[in-house]
């Protein structure tokens, strides 16, 4: 450890330093630089929450409007320690009550006069989310790995049961393997959910995965609800809580014959007739608690995990234990599927799933653990459409009848190594009339800048885009565009960094091969 303590201006300069170059053992030797430098947990974790473009406080309650418009005159020499920072946070965040807007205003003001002219720039990026770049996660917990000399498994286990890689960094700067080794499964802090990778076929995904399980992939929100005695929560796919909005599983999963339970599933609103009704309406409801939406939209939850059963962790057991658990604990609510089917059956589960109007099938082996990511190949999906999340960034103005819209898109796929994000083509198909009347009200809030053609955007929106493929391509920088591009639906349950990746829409080129990650859950 060493006795000065890391000041903010260090942090703006290795940021600017990872920004700047393309190479991924250049971006780890400058971020795991950093942190060697860092005094203890806390500052080692707000290194890493910086980096990483969000404050360990979260949302502060300052709002995009206060934070740009802060005109204070910039400090001539960097003295703001990243402690300070963090302090000063940490009172905005928490002021409340009458004259709360004030005492924010006051408080930022301060922070901002102490602050260089790069410092107050970081900051506003910071403090507006522009910095928020999940792209880098995969690279901050590499140079965690460098900077503290442990095991890479080690640290991704952590990860996955920490769900925070502020939390990671400080356990494995602080204690090594051995502290990292201490994280366990706790009932009330949600685990970083496993994923899928896209298949080709059914039956190359049964053939390679045997013995397996075949499950509907529903157009549903990922949901991951604890259960301790009488206390439930409900957690997001990205481990945003959601109790209060949703009463109806709650109610629910305190009925289950378990005492404690930790279940992965999907939460889904349905119509009249049984049929799935579309992901935003679902989506609606994990930001309402109102009384009359509630009754409107009931959430009908299915459940395909069961990581913790009545005392027991079930993460390091394969799925074919996990499956027994799932079906003692939540019997009446297992999504729909076949338990080790021949190519046959599984087909038959796929068109199944396609005709009550779901998206398609996930195909998982029997035989392997529960971890987080898309690492390997254990949970593979299959959907007769090819979809991508991909960022917004940019709408032009329409024509015609779209006069006055926010309407053709300009999208980005995900950069692995934590650049912005790349241009990988356009679309205005499947724009209805509501979604261009919510871009045209919506976009300004993200604007980083506009002409007379477009509006342009900093990464924030993720959008869900159907596509017939990929072709190879010298107008955009990754050289590949994509072929017949629509509209789906916008993702707000994503952000930025859960986008696909440029190595996903390469994957769809013609003799590709399906080796990257798609989009989905």
């Amino acid at each position: 450890m060493h006795d000065v303590l890391v000041l903010l201006n260090e942090v703006v300069e290795t940021s600017a330093a990872v920004a700047g170059t393309r190479s991924r053992l250049a971006k780890v030797k400058s971020l795991s630089a950093l942190l060697r430098r860092a005094q203890d947990a806390t500052e080692v974790e707000t290194v890493v929450a910086f980096l990483a473009g969000a404050p360990r406080q979260g949302r502060i309650g300052a709002g995009w409007r206060t934070i740009v418009g802060l005109d204070i005159a910039p400090a001539d020499q960097p003295t703001l320690q990243v402690a300070d920072v963090d302090t000063t946070l940490g009172q905005v965040a928490v002021a409340a009550g009458k004259g709360s807007a004030q005492r924010r205003g006051e408080l930022l003001g301060g922070l901002f006069g102490r602050a260089t002219k790069q410092e107050q720039e970081f900051l506003r990026r910071l403090l507006t989310g522009e910095l928020r770049q999940g792209a880098l996660e995969g690279i901050m917990l590499d140079a965690i790995i460098a900077a503290a000399e442990v095991p890479a498994e080690a640290a991704r286990r952590a990860l996955m049961l920490s769900g925070q890689l502020s939390a990671t960094a400080a356990a494995a700067l602080s204690g090594g393997e051995a502290r990292l080794k201490e994280f366990r499964l706790e009932l009330a802090r949600p685990v970083r959910p496993m994923l899928a990778s896209p298949a080709s076929s059914v039956a190359d995904a049964v053939s390679e995965l045997s013995p397996c399980v075949v499950e509907y992939k529903l157009d549903g929100a990922r949901i991951q609800v604890h259960k301790d005695g009488d206390e439930v929560h409900v957690y997001t796919r990205a481990l945003r809580e959601i109790t209060a909005s949703v009463p109806e599983l709650v109610e629910l999963v305190r009925g289950l014959p378990c005492r404690s339970v930790v279940l992965d599933g999907e939460s889904l609103a349905l119509a009249d007739d049984g049929s799935p009704r579309s992901f935003q309406e679902t989506q609606s409801r994990f930001g309402s608690t109102l009384e009359e939406q509630v009754q409107r939209l009931l959430l009908h939850p299915y459940f395909f995990d069961c990581l913790h059963l009545d005392g027991v962790d079930l993460l390091d057991a394969p799925l074919r234990e996990r499956n027994e658990a799932l079906h003692r604990a939540a019997p009446d609510h297992v999504i729909p599927g076949a338990l080790d089917p021949d190519v046959a059956t599984a087909e038959a589960v796929l068109a199944d799933a396609l005709a009550v109007g779901h998206e398609g099938v996930v195909i998982k082996s029997l035989d392997t653990s529960y971890a987080a990511g898309r690492r390997g190949k254990a949970w593979q999906k299959v959907k007769p459409v090819h979809t991508l999340d991909l960022v917004v960034l940019g709408a032009e103005w329409g024509h015609g009848r779209r006069t006055g819209k926010l309407s053709n898109l300009h999208l980005g796929a995900r950069d692995p190594d934590g650049g912005p994000p790349i241009m990988v083509g356009k679309t205005f198909k499947g724009l209805t009339d509501e979604l261009l009347a919510w871009q045209t009200s919506e976009f300004p809030k993200y604007e980083s800048t506009r002409d007379s053609w477009a509006v342009y955007l900093r990464p924030a929106l993720v959008v869900e885009i159907a596509l017939d493929g990929a072709q190879v391509s010298s107008k955009y920088p990754g050289g590949v565009a994509l072929r017949f591009a629509r509209v789906v639906r916008y993702r707000p349950d994503k952000e930025p960094g859960d986008a696909d990746t440029i190595d996903a829409v390469r994957a769809l080129l013609p003799g590709a091969g399906r080796t990257a990650e798609g989009g989905g859950p």
